[in-house]
């Protein structure tokens, strides 16, 4: 029987962008060691919600699908904006680098399978933002 587990993940930075930077250097933490994977291939992505929470799901979510279909790990994350439209839509564009899965380099450590909205909070506090978020592996 396939079991399931969860993962919390807290990335915190100067601006809300920095934070989501952050955020997906989580997610490849969880899956390996992140100064092991190299910035040799660059992806543009960008993310849409309704609100900050939907937004931070659609972004990890991303970089979720980047794995599971390129094998490819996050070593760097640039946000370069997150603007609310005329409608209310929050809107996300960044680059991301990293490079393929090398079971000879890469050391395996969880497969991060989801995004969830299980605990998930983005907080302004003091002079950081920080976000916590869940997903499951």
């Amino acid at each position: 029987m396939p079991h399931t587990a969860d993962v919390l993940i807290e990335a915190w930075g100067r601006s809300l962008e920095e934070a989501f930077e952050y955020a997906a250097l989580g997610v490849t933490e969880v899956m390996t060691d992140l100064k092991a994977v190299r910035p040799l291939e660059e992806v543009e992505i960008t993310a849409e919600g309704f609100d900050l929470e939907s937004l931070l799901y659609d972004w990890v979510e991303k970089l979720i699908v980047l794995f599971d279909s390129h094998q490819l790990l996050i070593s760097k994350a640039e946000v370069e904006s997150i603007e609310v439209d005329p409608e209310g839509r929050y809107k996300l564009k960044a680059r991301v680098w990293g490079e393929r899965y090398d079971p000879e380099r890469h050391e395996s450590r969880a497969l991060v399978k989801a995004m969830t909205y299980h605990m998930m909070d983005i907080r302004k506090d003091g002079e950081l933002y920080k976000i916590r978020f869940v997903v499951d592996i």
